[in-house]
């Protein structure tokens, strides 16, 4: 989490051990997260390590209450694996621990209250019924009080850690005040680009519903008056640009499909939007980049990185140091203020969110966040196409009916999109208006309905040819496969 100032770290242990767990997670339970939870994920974590740490404080208070230095040592133990949590989180210092030690304090403090003084059980505790409450005669509500004092660590921990982490406020107020700079070629949807047919995805789809798939479990708030962005590596000067010089440089927009791997077949975690921002080329170009490099790793400011193919941001391509989305200042989910757009490639190796530091460098020497994970190092978006309606299994009536959806080819564009219905042949289906090689594609296929229970396939055409049928999941390097539904027909 980011704070006023622009100082780094992690006040909150719970935000330290979330972000700790997922720096560890192995792709297999990453897809399996994504696939079962969606854009709720982190919600999840964070109801899992709710549960965790309810059965860890019981715990505690079950072994304090029969030997208080039992229970004390695993809470101790508990804050040891926090505090190492806290402190493997990219930029934290030692204040950072200071909420979690305050936690520590207020836990034993509690244990020696209500247990410090009573030794293991006795006859004495068999004599009073009304407490009563376990084997051996705990007190139940002592060793309910017990287990409370140790969540109590991980509750005053992150009640401490988001008062002293007020970075958001200052963030926030950057945001609102911020004036988005001219750009000299405004980008405009075409006519025709969107079908206006109830149901598909927008076209342009709004920033608030726009999918957030990232490994930030805190969503940092940086102040961009303690921003800046740095060129290292092979370069032949290191360059340091900050806020203010960056809103100098001549904008431009582009319209642009991003989409993250983890993405299923038929799945909605991509989104189109139009992004505005300075051509990463002209910042690689000011700071020389030497022969021999063939990739950028690009660091985000909470320690992701994504190892992009150099030629991708040096091409004529529209890569962007973004500011904004659809004409709005990046929301903080979308990486407020700075963030990188590359088309044709997916998120894990190109969209860097809260962008800190761009290292140019090679594939042999360095690897982006997700790659020793055991994804792909390059991750060149695949021809896709989704039916957005109908819903698979929905019921509709006999006659014409709208099988419609989007499809995508990023960087190489969507020249058809055809249907199939029941293993029949393959029908074209309608395009919308292409915008640009780098945006998807709606499309319409008028179907006549008959009654009866029906199987519904799509596949989007590139320049090489048809979308693959051969199905893959996300890992290593994104799904392929035919989109298919089932309808009745009534």
């Amino acid at each position: 989490m980011q704070r006023v100032g622009g100082a780094g770290g992690t006040p909150s242990p719970v935000d330290a051990v979330g972000g700790a767990f997922i720096d560890r997670t192995p792709p297999w339970l990453k897809d399996s997260a994504v696939g079962l939870f969606g854009t709720n994920d982190k919600v999840a974590l964070y109801v899992g390590i709710a549960i965790v740490l309810v059965l860890l404080s019981c715990l505690v208070g079950l072994l304090a209450v029969r030997r208080f230095v039992a229970g004390a040592a695993l809470l101790v133990l508990l804050v040891v694996v926090a505090a190492a949590a806290v402190l493997s989180r990219p930029q934290a210092t030692p204040t950072d621990l200071l909420p979690l030690l305050l936690g520590a304090v207020v836990g034993l403090g509690s244990l020696w209250f209500l247990t410090g003084t009573r030794g293991p059980a006795g006859p004495e505790d068999e004599a009073r019924p009304s407490d009563a409450a376990t084997a051996g005669g705990v007190s139940r509500r002592v060793l309910m009080g017990a287990g409370g004092a140790a969540v109590l660590v991980g509750v005053v921990g992150v009640a401490v850690g988001r008062v002293v982490a007020g970075g958001a406020r200052g963030a926030a107020l950057a945001r609102s005040v911020f004036v988005l700079p001219k750009v000299a070629h405004p980008v405009a949807v075409p006519a025709g680009a969107d079908l206006g047919i109830s149901g598909v995805t927008p076209f342009i789809v709004p920033n608030a519903d726009f999918y957030r798939i990232d490994t930030a479990l805190v969503v940092p708030r940086i102040d961009p008056a303690s921003w800046s962005l740095r060129v290292t590596g092979m370069v032949d000067r290191e360059v340091r640009i900050d806020w203010a010089t960056l809103l100098t440089k001549p904008m431009q927009e582009a319209m642009v499909t991003l989409m993250c791997v983890s993405n299923e077949v038929g799945g909605t975690l991509n989104g189109n939007a139009i992004w505005t921002g300075w051509p990463v080329r002209e910042l690689l170009r000011e700071a020389g980049v030497q022969p021999g490099a063939d990739m950028v790793l690009s660091r985000s400011i909470d320690g992701f990185t994504a190892g992009t193919p150099l030629e991708t941001l040096t091409d004529d391509r529209n890569s962007l140091i973004a500011i904004a989305q659809n004409g709005e200042p990046l929301l903080p989910e979308h990486g407020f203020p700075v963030r990188l757009v590359v088309p044709g490639l997916y998120g894990y190796v190109s969209a860097t969110k809260w962008l800190a530091e761009l290292k140019v460098t090679t594939f042999a020497q360095d690897q982006g966040y997700w790659t020793p994970r055991g994804w792909s190092a390059l991750g060149p978006v695949k021809t896709q196409s989704r039916i957005d309606v109908p819903r698979d299994r929905a019921s509709v009536f006999a006659g014409t009916v709208a099988v419609a959806g989007v499809a995508w080819a990023q960087h190489r564009g969507i020249t058809g999109v055809q249907v199939q219905v029941d293993a029949g042949d393959w029908r074209d289906a309608r395009l919308g208006t292409d915008a640009t090689i780098d945006a998807w594609r709606q499309w319409v296929y008028e179907w006549p309905a008959t009654p009866g229970t029906h199987t519904i396939a799509v596949r989007a055409v590139d320049a090489t040819g048809p979308e693959t049928a051969t199905q893959a999941p996300p890992a290593p390097n994104g799904a392929s496969g035919h989109h298919t539904i089932t309808v009745t027909v009534a």
